[in-house]
């Protein structure tokens, strides 16, 4: 049967994880615009990709249990790549908060009913979710395992009023999530792991550079030891070794790939504030 690679959120980073490791596989590039899908499809499809596009809206279970059904009535389900999600500058708090919070966290709960043996899921976080200062240890607790629907009326949550802050926490809790359902996968014999990028070249990190805070992030990216920023092709690079038979040990654990902007941020010369 043949193996499906699956990645919401048909942007450069989800498509260059896929082109780095579908090979033999077939892709389903699901994104909100079918627009967005069907140019990454034809992309894949020019360089030699089996490839299916679709819609989905991650914050209606409807629309990807449908995106499901389209997966598995392909093949078996290997790969999982969440990619899709909206930025601070894009965005109102409860379309970032249903997307990027709710949105993931229901992903991994569906598929995590089908994804087959051996497979995995690479959630792409966030930088900014390790920035947030320390939540207290049931804050922790309940990002990684309340169920999905629950997660929106958490209180803490529910008093969220800045677009940041609810980035912020969205992506904490994708780190702590890929956590508390690493084991739940585990039972399929499958693994989840997060990604957390600093600021990678993509259509969204523009929105950010050219957005109302430019300032910060340029400052950010003056200030990083690497000097530069990082390519959709490295965080490939990174979730080929996770997701591949080398990283088979390797389930419940977020990777910080950000050019040491986060060690600067909080060890740098000029330490700043969040």
């Amino acid at each position: 049967m043949t193996d499906v690679t699956v990645v919401v959120g048909a942007g450069a980073i989800g498509q260059a994880i896929a082109r780095r490791v579908s090979s033999g596989r077939h892709v389903v590039l699901a994104d909100l615009k079918r627009d967005n899908a069907e140019q990454a499809a034809r992309v894949l499809e020019l360089a030699g990709f089996a490839t299916t596009a679709t819609t989905v809206d991650v914050s209606d279970r409807d629309s990807v249990r449908a995106l499901i059904r389209t997966a598995t009535g392909l093949g078996d389900v290997k790969l999982l790549v969440q990619a899709a999600g909206v930025s601070p500058s894009q965005a109102p708090v409860a379309t970032i908060l249903k997307v990027d919070l709710y949105g993931t966290a229901m992903l991994l709960e569906e598929f995590g009913e089908v994804i087959a043996s051996g497979g995995s899921a690479i959630v792409i976080s966030s930088q900014s979710g390790h920035r947030l200062p320390a939540l207290t240890p049931e804050q922790d607790r309940q990002l990684a395992t309340t169920p999905a629907e629950a997660l929106l009326d958490l209180p803490f949550v529910r008093e969220i009023d800045d677009t940041l802050l609810a980035y912020q926490i969205s992506k904490r809790c994708n780190s702590l999530r890929v956590r508390g359902q690493a084991p739940r996968w585990g039972r399929r014999g499958a693994r989840v792991n997060a990604i957390s990028p600093g600021i990678v070249i993509t259509p969204l990190a523009w929105d950010e550079l050219n957005g109302e805070r430019a300032a910060f992030y340029r400052d950010m990216l003056a200030r990083n030891p690497a000097g530069r920023a990082g390519t959709p092709d490295e965080i490939a690079a990174l979730a080929a070794l996770i997701a591949g038979p080398e990283g088979g040990y390797i389930t419940g654990s977020d990777f910080l790939i950000d050019g040491g902007a986060t060690a600067n941020f909080f060890h740098g010369p000029d330490t700043q504030g969040s």
